[in-house]
Order: C-alpha cells, then sequence, then structure tokens
C-alpha cells in the first residue's frame, strides 16, 4: 500500500508538488534562522572569552567585588605558584595572566614636547614568551592595519582610531602615565609596533596592547597578575566542563577568609551570559513552535483545497466500500511522504546557505561603531549536528496536522449522496 501511495505522489505532481514546495520553504528557514542564531551567540562567545572573560577567571575575592574597575592593587600576587597549581590540576587548560589598566599616552612632536594626549584602556597579554598562544588567540596578526606585532619588549601596539585622531604612526615613540599597582604614577616610553584595527567599537577607539612582562615591570607588579583566564582544548567553550572545573577550584580554597584568596568564575557566569545564552536556546525554541504553527495553518489551507479537487476521487473510494478510516490514514500516509520529501529538500538547501556562511559570513561592521559588545564584525553561520534533523520537526508534523484537519472533511461525507454527486 505504501508503495502505491508512494507512486501516486510521485507521478501526479499536482497532489504533492505544492504542500512539498512549502515545506520547503518553511524548513529552509528554520535551518537558516538556527545557524545564524546560532553564529550570533557563538560569536558572542567566543569575542567575550577572546578578550574579557576566558571559559574560566581566577581572580582575587577583593578584585571580583570591584571587577569591573579593574582593580590592579587587589590583584594576584605569586602568579607562578598558582599557575603552576591550574596547570597540576587542570593540565588541559590553557592559562593565560593578563593585565587590564588605563591611562594617558602622550604623544610629542619632532621637538620632543607634547603634541597631542588621549585617554586609552590598555591590556597586556603575554606575546613575548616562548609557546605563548596569545598573539593567535586575538588575531592580533589579522588585525594590524599598519606595522607588526610586538616583537621586542618596550613596544606598543595603538588601536586604529586613535591613532588616526592623534597622528600616531609606526616606529612612533610615545609615553604612557598611568599609576602603579600601589598608588604611585608612573611614566614609560613605549615604541608604536603597529596599528591594529579588530572591527569592534570597544577595541579599537582608544586601546593599547602591551606586552605582559613590560606592564609588570611599569605598573610595579612584579610575579602579578590582574585576572588568569583559562580557556578549554580547541578553545571551545564547553558550559559542563567549565562548571565542573569551576567547582572542584572553588571547594578546594572555599576553607579560607583571606580576601586575597583565588576564586573562579566560569564565562557563564559573567557579563550576563547564562541569561543570555539561556534566552537564545527560548528563542531557537520558539522560533520552531511558531514555525510548526504557521505551516500547518498554510499546509490545513493547502490540503483544504487538495481535497476539494479530490473531493470525486474520495467519493467514488467511499462507493466502493472503502472505510473512511482507511482513507484518512492513506491520506496521512501520504502527507508523512511528502512532508519528508520537502524537509529534505528544505535541510540541504538550508545547509548550502549555511556551510556558505560559515565560510564568508555577513559584514555589519558599520552598524557596531556605537555598540559597546564584544561582537565580531562578520557575522557567520554555523553548522550544528542538530541541523541535520531539525527540520523535519515542523516539516513532518506541520503537514501531518495540516493533512488531519483538512481530512477530517472525509467524516462528513454521506454514503446516500454520493450516487447523487458522482452522477
Amino acid at each position: 500500500m505504501n508503495k502505491f501511495l508512494w507512486k501516486g505522489i510521485i507521478r501526479d505532481k499536482s497532489r504533492s508538488l505544492v504542500p512539498a514546495i512549502v515545506v520547503a520553504i518553511g524548513v529552509f528557514f528554520v535551518i537558516f534562522l538556527d545557524g545564524i542564531l546560532g553564529g550570533m551567540m557563538n560569536n558572542m562567545v567566543e569575542m567575550s572569552a577572546k578578550y574579557q572573560t576566558g571559559h574560566l577567571k581566577v581572580m582575587t575575592r577583593a578584585y571580583l567585588e570591584n571587577e569591573d574597575q579593574k582593580p590592579n592593587d587587589l590583584a594576584i600576587l605569586d602568579v607562578d605558584s598558582l599557575l603552576n597549581e591550574l596547570k597540576q590540576q587542570f593540565p588541559e587548560v590553557d592559562w593565560n595572566p593578563r593585565i587590564y589598566y588605563g591611562g594617558l599616552l602622550d604623544i610629542p612632536d619632532a621637538h620632543g614636547e607634547t603634541r597631542a594626549q588621549g585617554p586609552v584602556t590598555a591590556t597586556a597579554y603575554d606575546l613575548l614568551s616562548l609557546g605563548s598562544s596569545e598573539t593567535h588567540r586575538i588575531d592580533l596578526q589579522k588585525a594590524i592595519t599598519a606595522g607588526h606585532t610586538i616583537q621586542h619588549p618596550m613596544e606598543i601596539m595603538v588601536s586604529h582610531d586613535f591613532a588616526e585622531n592623534f597622528g600616531v604612526k609606526p616606529g612612533d615613540t610615545v609615553t604612557f602615565f598611568g599609576t602603579t599597582m600601589y598608588g604611585s604614577m608612573t611614566f614609560t616610553n613605549f615604541t608604536v609596533a603597529g596599528i591594529v584595527r579588530f572591527g569592534v567599537g570597544l577595541l579599537d577607539k582608544g586601546a593599547i596592547i602591551t606586552d605582559l612582562a613590560d606592564t609588570r615591570q611599569m605598573l610595579d607588579m612584579d610575579n602579578a597578575a590582574g585576572e588568569i583566564l583559562g580557556y578549554l582544548p580547541g578553545d571551545h567553550y564547553n558550559m559542563e566542563q567549565a562548571e565542573a572545573i569551576k567547582t572542584a577550584f572553588n571547594v578546594r580554597h572555599e576553607a579560607s577568609n583571606d580576601e586575597y584568596t583565588p576564586v573562579m568564575l566560569e564565562l557563564a557566569d559573567q557579563n550576563s551570559m547564562r541569561g543570555t545564552l539561556a534566552y537564545a536556546n527560548s528563542v531557537s525554541a520558539i522560533m520552531v513552535f511558531l514555525l510548526v504553527l504557521a505551516l500547518s495553518v498554510v499546509l490545513w489551507n493547502t490540503g483544504i483545497l487538495g481535497g476539494i479537487r479530490r473531493y470525486n476521487e474520495f467519493g467514488i473510494r467511499l462507493a466502493m466500500g472503502e472505510e473512511k478510516g482507511h482513507i484518512y490514514r492513506t491520506l496521512l500516509i501520504e502527507s508523512l511522504f511528502i512532508g519528508i520529501i520537502g524537509s529534505f529538500a528544505g535541510t540541504v538547501l538550508g545547509l548550502c546557505l549555511s556551510l556558505y556562511l560559515s565560510k564568508y559570513g555577513i559584514s555589519y561592521g558599520q552598524m557596531l561603531d556605537n555598540v559597546n559588545m564584544m561582537l565580531d564584525p562578520v557575522i557567520r553561520s554555523i553548522v550544528t549536528p542538530r541541523m541535520f534533523y531539525i527540520g523535519f520537526i515542523p516539516g513532518v508534523i506541520s503537514m501531518l496536522i495540516g493533512s488531519a484537519l483538512a481530512g477530517i472533511a472525509i467524516y462528513k461525507r454521506k454514503t446516500a449522496v454520493l450516487f447523487k454527486e458522482l452522477g
């Protein structure tokens, strides 16, 4: 029977073509939107992890209470000892100390007199140590618009917008004015190694990058760091794994009452990311539900129109003694086949577009000029295993619901008037 129904669907295009196209379009949008939404969330998670939160972050309890201020006077001391502990306890994680600070950058003229000054926010990465992955992690090489990466001590990299506003070029000597870990003033000369542009407003407007060793010397932070960021294998965030590591570390240190005791957070604990990730998952689920509902209504109408066209067919089958229940079941089986065909076609099209966008992406950098969020200016779709089957859920279910609703009309047919209708 199924073989007979399958042949009918293939041979009678008027019966299956329109519903299959409707299902394919709906499934295509499910796959496309799932990939784009996933790409946006992945974009936000990756950018936040690279530059702000890591997958895991260690700091002192006192630093945590004032984290927004980046209080280096409450920084971690004896960092090397803590790093050894972390590497022994969690060897799969890549641990990297960083220092965040701010100050003024003085740009002199040809005579060494101050030509311009501007406020800057600075981040010190471990860029010159052998085996450090920080340069690759923050895509520093790709972000260079002029000059080169930091290759020698006392070199600095300046953001594109700052350099453009104050006329800073690679090779220039600039002076940083700031405060040390102990509150005293510091004045340090740097050579501009390069100009960088990440395409993110927070990083491009007034940021500088320095090497960790130079910064420690400048801020009197020998063997100290404001934060230690940890990255899971492959730089891929896994909430369950991060939660387990965080819990194991914090349990080990919870007995201490010292405000300088280290405490660990995971990415989801920072910048409201846990709520944001939960919200994104809810939006995805609601999107699928609404699409099922919309497709069901459309396919219901399509089924009614198809049922009207097949009115005589159903009448003949009933007049020949076929049970109404059997006709209804065959209609549902037909809709199942059509739903599978449409879902398969929509999934293939959606995956093809998602694969294309995962490679080339969509640039929307100009829209982010005034957005204070860590977002990559090029949004790329992601292809996940669930995209291979998620489209079949609304595709098949909506087709079945539409046909089930339209097929109710079969039970309203009265055998007594069939011959009058067929006469």
